[in-house]
């Protein structure tokens, strides 16, 4: 019969540190991209709120369970034996997913900067149509 040795880590507080962390920098950026980003669907839907309103919640929806998945898939915490190690690895970890979501607020930001050009686009081919009917 082999004897187990427990060890005291600091891997559970890891995890009750780094999960109120991630949680919190995914709602602080998502309420302010999509907060800010109310002007740019209004303008992609031509001034229908409606639409461009439940758009920008489901895009808010998605990037909610986008990002809080990865902090979930990346949580594993290896053998943290002392405090030194704890904030280490919670530097890494925590940096690592800012960076992360800061990389999606970009790519949430071209997203929206290109239905505008789309939207723009449209506007013009349309407005150009109808210059052209009221010629003939």
């Amino acid at each position: 019969m082999a004897a187990t040795v427990l060890t005291a880590t600091y891997n559970f507080s890891a995890y009750m540190i780094y999960l109120p962390i991630v949680i919190t920098l995914t709602v602080l950026v998502s309420q302010f991209l999509f907060k800010n980003s109310k002007t740019f669907m209004i303008d992609i839907f031509h001034q229908k709120k409606d639409i461009a309103m439940a758009t920008n919640s489901l895009f808010k929806i998605g990037f909610y369970l986008l990002n809080i998945g990865f902090a979930l898939c990346i949580i594993e915490f290896f053998q943290i034996e002392t405090v030194e190690r704890l904030v280490v690895a919670l530097s890494k970890k925590i940096g690592g997913f800012s960076i992360y979501l800061g990389i999606m607020m970009l790519l949430n930001l071209l997203l929206f900067l290109k239905g505008r050009r789309h939207a723009l686009n449209k506007e013009n081919i349309e407005s150009n149509q109808t210059t052209d009917f009221e010629r003939n």
